[in-house]
């Protein structure tokens, strides 16, 4: 016993030196979803990816087309002459232009979710090449949510920013597709690989499987498409349950977008001296009786509005071309519509020559057998086919011949 007590205590182990900081760091960064293992999903592949993506694709390259069609439809350049047929061409496009972009929504949120384990990436940036790439994706997403969050927003006729709308969602609408491209290019060879292995059975696990997930998102894509494209496709009218307008609501069965108490035109309209005055080679001015006595022209139009609804019409009143002609205007000439509303961003309008001429386009006194209500433009407004519904100009109080 005595042997034991005296035996020497062994040395304790020395105490390991701690890592360099540079070397220590990263690891104690590695904390959240930069741990290894932070993603356990099975649905994080590259193949789910690829398919989710074909299907944002498609909708996306819809959405930019339709929205090119209705950017020049609004604004002209000078080269382009817009056509007055088919009467129901900017309906289809712009009903297709939302329509798609709201279907691109749940899609963007299941792409996202399906690769957003990269952006934990570790290290998160490996060389330059690798930095640039992930500034470009960063681009693509940042311009993709900006074009679909405030598209969403617009249709609800809410703008809580400072810029004009319309050209920002057409600048960053090229952003978006060039990056597209631009990303499209990088990952050609994850794409095809993973589609060369599309018949691989999918790695065993629990919870939802890629034929799961993948029949959820086409679900969610179809339960927001038809909640909402009612709006411009009558047959689903009854189940446009999220669409922000029904197109057989306001006066005279007709939305309304802005009232005659917003433009400021109440007093104006209803004045008992009111003419309309054209002006053109020969110019002269009408009162409202006069031009209901002149020859009327009923038309069965479409109205479409940029925020996606859309409602049909029967339209009563004078042919513009009929206007023009009197005032001696060329077979070619333009003309300019002016509302008596003073403020705003659409007080006037240029009719071209296609629509100038066309046997469809009036100046309307009358919608479904009924004068106009005030807040659909009495005592006159321009009707015409093809053509979006800011351009429709309301209480015209001018036409001017454009040469």
């Amino acid at each position: 016993m005595a042997s034991r007590l005296a035996d020497p205590l062994p040395e304790p182990l020395p105490e390991p030196l701690p890592e360099p900081l540079p070397a220590a760091l990263p690891a104690a960064l590695r904390r959240g979803p930069f741990r290894p293992g932070a993603f356990r999903s099975r649905l994080h592949t590259a193949l789910v990816a690829v398919h989710i993506g074909r299907w944002l694709g498609g909708a996306v390259a819809v959405c930019f087309v339709t929205g090119l069609v209705s950017h020049f439809l609004q604004q002209p350049p000078a080269w382009l002459t817009v056509p007055s047929r088919p009467v129901w061409g900017y309906r289809l496009t712009q009903g297709l232009h939302v329509g798609t972009g709201i279907a691109a929504i749940p899609l963007l949120l299941a792409k996202l979710w399906t690769v957003y384990p990269r952006l934990w990436a570790w290290p998160p940036v490996r060389s330059l090449p690798h930095a640039v790439e992930r500034l470009s994706v960063f681009v693509l997403v940042s311009s993709v949510v900006f074009e679909l969050a405030t598209g969403l927003v617009n249709t609800v006729q809410w703008y809580p920013w400072a810029f004009y709308f319309p050209r920002a969602h057409y600048y960053v609408g090229w952003v978006a597709v060039g990056s597209i491209g631009i990303h499209l290019a990088v990952k050609l060879p994850v794409i095809a690989a993973a589609l060369a292995d599309r018949h691989r059975p999918e790695p065993p696990g629990t919870g939802l499987s890629r034929r799961g997930l993948l029949v959820s998102v086409a679900a969610a894509v179809g339960a927001v498409t038809l909640t909402t494209v009612g709006q411009t496709v009558g047959p689903l009218r009854r189940l446009d349950l999220l669409a922000p307008r029904r197109p057989d609501i306001g006066p005279q069965g007709l939305p309304v977008n802005r009232t005659a108490a917003q433009a400021q035109v109440g007093r104006l309209a209803r004045d008992t001296g009111y003419r309309l005055v054209v002006d053109g080679p020969r110019p002269f001015s009408l009162s409202l009786a006069e031009l209901r006595a002149l020859p009327q022209h009923e038309a069965e139009l479409p109205i479409t509005c940029v925020e996606g609804w859309s409602a049909t019409a029967r339209w009563r009143g004078v042919r513009l071309r009929d206007l023009l002609d009197r005032a001696g205007a060329p077979a070619d000439a333009q003309a300019r519509a002016v509302s008596l509303e003073r403020t705003g961003l659409y007080t006037s309008s240029v009719i071209g020559r296609a629509h100038a001429r066309d046997e469809l386009t009036l100046l309307a006194l009358e919608v479904n057998g009924e004068p106009l209500a005030l807040d659909h433009g009495y005592p006159l407004r321009l009707i015409a086919p093809n053509r979006p519904g800011v351009l429709q100009t309301k209480w015209v109080r001018r036409l001017e011949v454009l040469q």
